[in-house]
């Protein structure tokens, strides 16, 4: 806030209208408020304020407009010409026995090679139903996310060295790991649910120092919503 002396002189200051300013020799004087300057500051804020708005509005827009492009053209062309083919091949090739055991499988082992599992999840859906599907899907999940946990068990102190790097991620996954079991279930349910990458979790879940069960139970029961998903898909 700007004040202005008697003589004119423009001074900043915090205090009241009634602030006091030393012109040396003991002499004390008034000083005079200036609405103008206060004035000026919060126009200047609204405006900042407008900006910020403004901006993400525009950058709201531009990531609606590529995802739009991606699920008018991208994911289309991907799926027929490579999953739908690939998913075909595999049902005509392979006995439901077979499809069983190699859906059952891909779903244990791709996510500990960091190797996306959806498709196995559709062929599921397509050949065995919601019912059988959903069981070979869950049975499998469970093992697809016990693996990395193990995996990354091994090498805990190199996953926290990395983790490091990435401070405001880790201290969100780090929240999993506080608190009793319940609270660590229903922290790993929800970073389940979260467009958070469950694949980078599996390995990153042994940081936070989260318990098995916990982690276990959490993860399958967030992963409830995805597998249906993919099975109606």
């Amino acid at each position: 806030m700007t004040y202005l002396d008697e003589d004119g002189i423009n001074v900043d200051g915090d205090h009241t209208k009634d602030v006091m300013r030393n012109h040396g020799g003991g002499e004390y004087v008034k000083l005079r408020w200036d609405p103008q300057s206060e004035a000026t500051i919060t126009i200047d804020r609204k405006g900042s304020g407008l900006w910020y708005w403004v901006k993400s509005g525009l950058c709201f827009l531009c990531l609606g407009f590529v995802a739009l492009l991606a699920v008018k053209w991208v994911v289309p062309f991907f799926l027929e010409k490579a999953i739908i083919p690939m998913i075909n091949w595999g049902t005509n090739k392979f006995t439901s026995p077979e499809l069983a055991v190699m859906v059952f499988a891909s779903i244990a082992l791709f996510p500990t090679l960091v190797m996306p599992s959806s498709p196995s999840m559709w062929v599921a859906g397509m050949t065995f139903g919601y019912c059988f599907g959903f069981l070979i899907i869950i049975s499998a999940a469970a093992i697809g996310v016990s693996l990395p946990f193990l995996i990354g068990s091994i090498f805990h102190h190199k996953i926290e060295e990395w983790l490091e790097k990435y401070p405001k991620k880790a201290s969100l996954l780090r929240c999993a790991g506080e608190g009793n079991w319940f609270h660590q279930f229903r922290a790993v349910a929800l970073i389940r649910v979260s467009p958070f990458p469950y694949i980078l979790y599996n390995y990153c879940s042994v940081a936070t120092r989260v318990k098995y069960w916990p982690y276990l139970i959490g993860s399958l029961v967030g992963m409830v919503p995805e597998i249906f998903v993919s099975i109606y898909t």
